[in-house]
């Protein structure tokens, strides 16, 4: 019964029917409550989303799979330090868990969200290392920018790993496969040895009752029971012998009544013992027997066993012989007792001895060969597999690759070594929402609109990067594309946080700040570790002005991620407003250190030193904004500026003139061609410009500034007619 329900209960599992599952699984704990059956329980809970109820049957257990699950639980639920405290000590808790890394990858969990980020690095490290596979682990660590180049981490020697731990297994099963034939075959003749031992010490009983054990009797279930036992621990269901089947069918000996052994039980003795050493040695052999260093001897030794196995059954015969003569020879002294009719049924009893001799060595023959024909079905096939776990390393190391240089914001070089995929995997949902993201970074928002379209249609129900792709809608002003992905995203999945900031997005758009605000808000609620969903909602915090929610929104979405620079950005540009010269320049620093390609985090740290009269530093960092984005007009403009500040007006006076070809109606760059015109004393082209600025509608500050420039510009000439 309880291995019926155990069966059930992961057949559910594995089908879905969690419901099924709990109520199968809650029948089996109270009929056989034990820890083992209460884990199962567990897993039950968290597939169904209950881990308050994994927490509580749980709670308390000592074996180390019970304290892996309790551990889950923990963290469903943020208890960290109950958490941490079940999977300590790690040591022992890594010896009796089935994969190690995923012990190791909690634990990185865990100290990543209490602010030990240290440690967690070692422990997602030490994951990678115990399984090469664990790709979360080395996610984890690009995100928080400590992962080692994918060609570390996915190289030869993580090739060589799974190759050792994939065919060692594959190996060890074929040794188990093996092992079992064998113990299937020491069983079947050591129920033959049973009978002839029961033959010897039942003296003057009915032999039919030990035949019949021999095929079918209370005597076969016992032993076959043990050994079903024993293997119930791998595998609820195991395939039957056919050792067993063919013995099964072999007919009983007849019926011998009254007979007692002198002389010939020794023969029958070492008959018995020679056989019994055949079986075992051919069992050790097998089990010794190595599947990829020893194929040489395992010939050898099969031609040693044929040649065992003939002397055997020769031997058996010429025993049996030798006891029908002094059978006969002392007929007369020994069994005188004894009818000519139950002389004839003791030599068939012996030859069926024999026969069943000779045919279990046919048996044997057989299993050997099946297992040899595996064994050389599967070196066919290890090159296939080698080559399989190459391609999956290789896979991982492009991807890896990629995505540490994205997390990095390498964005130029990630998109390089998305190219190097094939076209099977480039064409994905994910590959492609992470090469539409390297746009986004990149400011490329055409070719990010067209990388997250590609993969709405080849993933529309993957929700994978889609906050980001209503913000590229977003800036480029697309408001049918924006309001029919908020649509989408919110059938699709109504608790996904990046559904809502898409609509935060869509409302924004339409200058609903407060609907907004309320959206980004519901998307912290669904998900409170989304770190772009505080930065959104910081975001709208200053639109309208609201700057101490601002601030409190952005130091929440750090405290998440502390590398995530765009809310280190959001409170450089509060304190900027602010006029705090001093923060805003500090956390622009933080911002440019995480993100060191960002024209615009340049371009307002530069504002900032300029602010703070260190002109120098503040043209270096226009300059590498410049370089690093030449289609931002922000930084050549400002570095015009300065270059004016500086004296140095013949050089602002060219990126002015370059800046006027790109943008003709652009106002404040007329407006500072005037004021250079000025100082040049060229009055006419002066005002010539000053004109052209206010013509093109500046901002009322602006309106002022010019109009201020143009008084001064005449002043002098009034002065000199009065005189």
């Amino acid at each position: 019964m309880e291995a019926l329900l155990a069966n059930y209960v992961e057949k559910s599992l594995k089908q879905y029917m969690r419901r099924n599952a709990i109520f199968l699984c809650e029948r089996l704990y109270a009929e056989f409550p034990s820890e083992v059956n209460l884990q199962l329980l567990a897993r039950c809970y968290l597939n169904n989303n209950q881990p308050h109820s994994a927490y509580h049957v749980l709670k308390g257990m000592q074996m180390a799979q019970s304290r892996y699950l309790f551990a889950v639980a923990c963290l469903e639920m943020d208890l960290f330090s109950e958490a941490e405290t079940a999977l300590l000590p790690i040591e022992e808790l890594c010896a009796h868990v089935t994969n190690g890394a995923a012990v190791q990858y909690l634990l990185g969990i865990i100290h990543r969200d209490t602010n030990r980020m240290k440690s967690s690095v070692e422990h997602f490290r030490k994951a990678l290392s115990i399984d090469p596979l664990f790709w979360a682990a080395y996610e984890e660590l690009c995100i928080l920018g400590e992962a080692e180049e994918a060609a570390v981490c996915f190289g030869d020697v993580a090739i060589h790993y799974v190759q050792e731990h994939y065919l060692g297994n594959a190996s060890s099963y074929l040794q188990i496969a093996n092992s079992d034939q064998s113990l299937d075959s020491s069983q079947a003749f050591g129920l033959e040895d049973l009978s002839l031992s029961h033959l010897q010490q039942m003296e003057g009983n009915n032999i039919r009752n030990i035949c019949l054990n021999n095929h079918g009797g209370p005597n076969l279930t016992g032993p076959v029971g043990q050994i079903t036992n024993s293997c119930c621990n791998s595998s609820f269901f195991r395939t039957p012998s056919p050792v067993l089947t063919q013995l099964s069918d072999m007919a009983p000996p007849p019926l011998i009544r009254n007979i007692r052994f002198c002389q010939n039980e020794v023969s029958l003795r070492s008959s018995t013992q020679a056989r019994r050493e055949f079986v075992r040695e051919n069992e050790s052999a097998q089990i010794r027997g190595s599947l990829f260093f020893d194929s040489g001897r395992r010939r050898s030794a099969r031609l040693a066993a044929a040649q065992r196995s003939f002397n055997s059954t020769q031997g058996s015969e010429n025993k049996a012989n030798n006891l029908r003569a002094s059978i006969k020879l002392n007929s007369g002294t020994c069994y005188s007792t004894v009818c000519k009719g139950q002389f004839q049924n003791l030599e068939e009893a012996f030859r069926a001895t024999s026969s069943s001799l000779s045919s279990s060595a046919d048996v044997k023959s057989v299993q050997d060969e099946t297992v040899n024909t595996q064994l050389r079905s599967f070196i066919s096939n290890s090159s296939k597999i080698k080559s399989g776990i190459s391609d999956t390393i290789n896979l991982l190391r492009i991807l890896g690759e990629g995505y540490r240089h994205l997390c990095e914001y390498r964005c130029q070089e990630a998109l390089n070594v998305y190219q190097k995929l094939s076209s099977k995997q480039y064409n994905t949902g994910w590959v492609l929402s992470q090469v539409g993201k390297a746009y986004f970074e990149l400011v490329d928002y055409l070719n990010a609109d067209y990388a997250f379209s590609l993969a709405r249609q080849i993933s529309p129900y993957n929700l994978e990067g889609m906050d980001v792709y209503s913000t590229v809608l977003y800036l480029m002003k697309e408001d049918m594309k924006l309001k029919y992905l908020a649509q989408e995203l919110i059938s699709i999945d109504r608790f996904a946080p990046q559904a809502w900031c898409a609509i935060g997005n869509c409302y924004s758009f339409q200058k609903d700040h407060e609907t907004a605000l309320k959206s980004f808000q519901r998307a912290v609620q669904l998900n409170s570790r989304f770190p772009y969903a505080h930065t959104l909602s910081g975001h709208e915090n200053v639109i309208i002005e609201d700057y101490g929610n601002a601030v409190e929104c952005y130091q929440k979405a750090l405290h998440v991620d502390a590398r995530h620079y765009k809310s280190w950005y959001g409170l450089g540009m509060i304190y900027l407003r602010q006029e705090k010269i001093e923060f805003a320049e500090h956390h622009f620093r933080q911002a440019y250190r995480i993100n060191p390609f960002s024209s615009v985090i340049m371009y307002y740290l530069g504002t900032t030193l300029e602010a703070l009269k260190r002109s120098e530093e503040a043209l270096v960092m226009m300059e590498k904004a410049i370089v690093t984005d030449n289609k931002n007009p922000l930084p050549k403009y400002s570095k015009a500026n300065m270059l004016v500040t500086l004296g140095r007006l013949n050089e602002a006076l060219e990126i002015l003139e370059e800046l006027k070809e790109c943008y003709p109606r652009e106002s404040s760059i007329y407006a500072l061609m005037g004021e250079i015109y000025k100082q040049h004393k060229k009055y006419d082209k002066s005002m010539l410009h000053f004109g052209i600025a206010l013509d093109l509608k500046p901002s009322i500050v602006d309106v002022a500034k010019i109009q201020a420039a143009i008084g001064k510009l005449i002043l002098p000439d009034e002065i000199e007619d009065n005189l």
